[in-house]
């Protein structure tokens, strides 16, 4: 099992979770976070840290897509271990449907 970044952390990007992994398995995009999979020791101390709701295990139902999602982008986007402000819109854009048609970015973020 592995833990993973959904869409609700796009345009979100809490990062509480990133302070609590004791593996610095986060990975900073320009809107939202991922978790390299391979690199996740399945504790899940970041779950409940997340006030999207945007982390689930890898064994809920149709989480196959997330898990390489996640893969490829922990492996473009630089890691990041330590909190920063979540973005402008973050509070508006909790629970909104669609996100990743509708503001995913591919860049990377800032990482640190």
């Amino acid at each position: 099992m592995t833990y993973v970044v959904t869409d609700n952390c796009i345009a979100c990007k809490y990062t509480d979770c990133v302070e609590v992994c004791p593996v610095d398995c986060f990975y900073e995009g320009e809107n939202m976070l991922v978790i390299h999979p391979d690199e996740c020791i399945d504790c899940g101390v970041c779950e409940p840290e997340c006030p999207a709701d945007a982390i689930r295990p890898d064994t809920e139902p149709d989480m196959e897509p997330w898990v390489e999602f996640n893969r490829k982008y922990s492996l473009a986007w630089p890691v990041i271990i330590t909190r920063k402000d979540p973005m402008p819109e973050a509070e508006a854009r909790d629970g909104e449907t669609g996100k990743l048609e509708k503001y995913f970015s591919e860049a990377p973020g800032e990482g640190g």
